[in-house]
C-alpha cells in the first residue's frame, strides 16, 4: 500500500492493554469488550469453572482450573471502523513481568478498579510503570453491581495514592441493590439499569436533569445531580492533552458483570484512545514513525504449546512501523540472521488466523522454532533499527528441579527450555555439579512450571526449595571459585554468567566488605 494508505490503517488501529489487581474485574470486561467487537457470541467469567464456560482470554488449563490469568493474552476485533489489539494481562504479582513486558508494547492502558476495594497493591504497581511510560491511561470502577465505597472517595484515592488527576465521565446513580443507572457526563444522557437498546438513554435537558418525572425525583437521582454539580465546579476540567500525556485519567462507573456501562466506555474511549506513537531506538533520541516505509517490530512475549497437540511456539511481535506483509524477508538485529516470514497468525486468545498483511500498531504472532528471544528487534530493508530493552526482573525465590524419572531427561530439557524462553521463570545451573535450579518473581510461577512441565511435556518435576536468595551478578575476570560458601552459592545463568544466590542481605553485606574491589550487579 502506499504511503497514504498505510496512514489511514495506521490511524484505524487501537491497541491497549488492561491491568487491574487479581479479582477486579479485568478479565471479565475484558469479555464484554469481544462481544461488542462480535469476537465472541457470550461473555463467561473467569469463575466460570463449574459451568464449564470459561473466559475467551483464559485459554491456558491451569488458568481454566484455577479461575485465574496467568499469562497475557492477546485479543484483536474490529468495531465501528477501528481494528482494536487488546492485550489482557496476568493480575497476579508473581508475573508482573510478563505484565511489565506487555506494557511496551501498547499505546494506551485501562485500568480496572473493584469500586468496593478501592486501589489495591498491583494495582498501584502497575501504574506506575504505565506513568513511567506516559501513555493514556483510562479508568474503570467496576462491580457498581455491588455496594462500594462512594464515588467521590474513589476520585479522591485515584488522586491521592497515584498522583493523577481522574475526571468523571459518568457518575453512578445509587449502587448494589438501588442502583438506577449512570449519569452519563460526556454524552449527557441518562443511562438506564437493565434496559436494552436504545431505551436504556433518556436526554440530558437544558436544566440538567431529564423529563422522566419518576426518575427526576427520585431522591438517588437528586444526590447523583448533586454530586456532578460539584464536580463541575470543583472537579478536574476535561483536558485532551494532560489525558495524551497520561497526567489526567478519564474515570467511568460500570458493572462488567451485568454488561452495564461497558460499552459506552468501549466507544468514548475509542473516541480519546491515540493511534500508534513513534518508537525510541536504544540509546538514541532517534525514534521511527508508524507509518515509515520501513517495516519493524520487537518481541515483547514468546509463549510455548497454545496449541499442545502441535507443540508449537509463538513470539509475539508488536509491529511499530511500516507494513508487515507474508513471506517478506526481514533481519533480527542481535544476530543478524535473515529471515523470511511465511507464517504468521493473528488472535483471539487460542483461536488464530493467518494474517497476509498487517500494519504498526498490530500484534502478530510469529511461529518460531527458536529464532527469537524476548527483546529481539525485526526490521527490513538496510537501515539497522534496535528498539529499548524490555524489563527483566531480579528472581527472588529459587528451586532445585530435576525430573522424577530419569528416562524422560528429553521431556524434561525440552519442556525446560521451552518454558524458560517465555521469561515467567528464570534457569541457573551450579557451577559445581550443573545441577539446575529455577529462579522466579513469586510462588505461583513455580506452580505454574510444575503443572505445565506435567500436563504439556508428560514429565514430572521434583521441585526442592532452597528459599529466598538475593542474586547478584559478578564480572567473570573478577571471579574466585573460592569466594562461594554455604551464604552466597555460585551458579551461572543461560549465557554462562556467574552469579551468587545470597542468603539474606547480611551475606552481600559481608561479601562487599570483604571483596571490596568486586562489584555486584542486579537486573530490575
Amino acid at each position: 500500500m502506499d504511503q497514504k494508505q498505510l496512514r489511514e490503517q495506521v490511524e484505524k488501529r487501537r491497541t491497549f492493554a488492561i491491568i487491574s489487581h487479581p479479582d477486579a474485574g479485568k478479565t471479565t470486561i475484558t469479555e464484554q469488550l469481544l462481544y461488542f467487537g462480535g469476537a465472541i457470541r457470550s461473555a463467561g467469567t473467569v469463575k466460570g469453572k463449574k459451568t464449564g464456560q470459561f473466559a475467551a482470554s483464559d485459554w491456558m488449563e491451569i488458568e481454566k482450573k484455577r479461575g485465574i490469568s496467568v499469562t497475557s493474552s492477546v485479543m484483536q476485533f474490529n468495531y465501528k471502523d477501528r481494528d482494536i489489539n487488546i492485550l489482557d494481562t496476568p493480575g497476579h504479582e508473581d508475573f508482573s513481568e510478563d505484565t511489565y513486558r506487555t506494557l511496551m508494547a501498547v499505546d494506551a492502558a485501562v485500568m480496572v478498579i473493584d469500586s468496593a476495594k478501592g486501589i489495591e497493591p498491583q494495582t498501584k504497581k502497575l501504574f506506575q510503570v504505565v506513568k513511567k511510560r506516559g501513555i493514556p491511561i483510562f479508568t474503570f470502577m467496576n462491580k457498581l453491581d455491588r455496594d462500594g465505597r462512594d464515588p467521590l472517595d474513589l476520585i479522591a484515592e485515584l488522586e491521592e495514592l497515584l498522583n493523577i488527576e481522574g475526571c468523571a465521565m459518568n457518575w453512578p446513580i445509587g449502587m448494589g441493590k438501588e442502583l438506577k443507572g449512570l449519569y452519563d457526563i460526556h454524552n449527557q444522557r441518562v443511562e438506564l439499569y437493565r434496559k436494552e437498546g436504545d431505551e436504556r438513554y433518556i436526554p440530558i435537558n437544558s436544566e440538567g436533569s431529564i423529563d422522566d418525572k419518576e426518575l427526576a425525583e427520585d431522591s438517588l437521582f437528586e444526590q447523583a445531580i448533586g454530586e456532578v454539580e460539584l464536580l463541575e465546579e470543583a472537579g478536574n476540567s476535561f483536558d485532551p492533552e494532560k489525558i495524551q500525556k497520561g497526567d489526567q485519567t478519564p474515570v467511568f462507573f460500570g458493572s462488567a458483570l451485568t454488561n452495564f456501562g461497558v460499552q459506552v466506555f468501549l466507544e468514548t474511549f475509542l473516541e480519546m484512545a491515540p493511534a500508534p506513537a513513534p518508537h525510541k531506538l536504544q540509546d538514541s533520541d532517534e525514534v521511527i514513525e508508524p507509518d515509515s516505509d520501513q517495516f519493524s517490530g520487537f518481541v515483547f512475549k514468546i509463549q510455548a504449546n497454545m496449541n499442545p497437540n502441535h507443540r508449537d511456539r509463538i513470539a509475539f511481535v508488536r509491529i511499530c512501523s511500516g507494513e508487515f506483509e507474508k513471506g517478506m524477508d526481514v533481519t533480527l538485529q542481535r544476530t543478524g540472521k535473515t529471515l523470511r516470514l511465511n507464517n504468521a497468525t493473528e488472535f483471539m486468545s487460542d483461536q488464530r488466523e493467518q494474517v497476509k498483511n498487517a500494519v504498526a500498531g498490530d500484534i502478530v504472532g510469529l511461529y518460531d522454532t527458536g529464532n527469537f528471544q524476548i527483546g529481539d528487534t525485526i526490521y527490513s530493508g538496510k537501515k539497522s533499527i534496535q528498539y529499548e530493552e524490555l524489563p527483566q526482573f531480579t528472581p527472588e525465590m529459587f528451586m532445585e528441579v530435576q525430573a522424577k524419572n530419569v528416562m524422560k531427561q528429553k521431556s524434561f530439557h525440552k519442556g525446560m527450555q521451552q518454558l524458560v524462553q517465555e521469561g515467567a521463570v528464570q534457569l541457573y545451573q551450579k557451577y559445581s555439579t550443573s545441577d539446575y535450579i529455577l529462579g522466579a518473581v513469586g510462588q505461583l510461577q513455580f506452580e505454574v512450571f510444575q503443572f505445565r512441565m506435567q500436563n504439556e511435556y508428560n514429565c514430572d518435576v521434583v521441585m526442592t526449595p532452597i528459599g529466598s536468595r538475593i542474586a547478584r551478578w559478578i564480572d567473570p575476570e573478577k571471579l574466585d571459585e573460592s569466594m562461594s560458601s554455604s551464604r552466597n552459592m555460585l551458579v551461572k545463568d543461560l549465557e554462562g554468567n556467574p552469579l551468587f544466590l545470597f542468603e539474606n542481605k547480611f551475606a552481600v553485606t559481608w561479601f562487599e566488605g570483604k571483596y571490596p574491589d568486586v562489584k555486584l550487579t542486579a537486573k530490575l
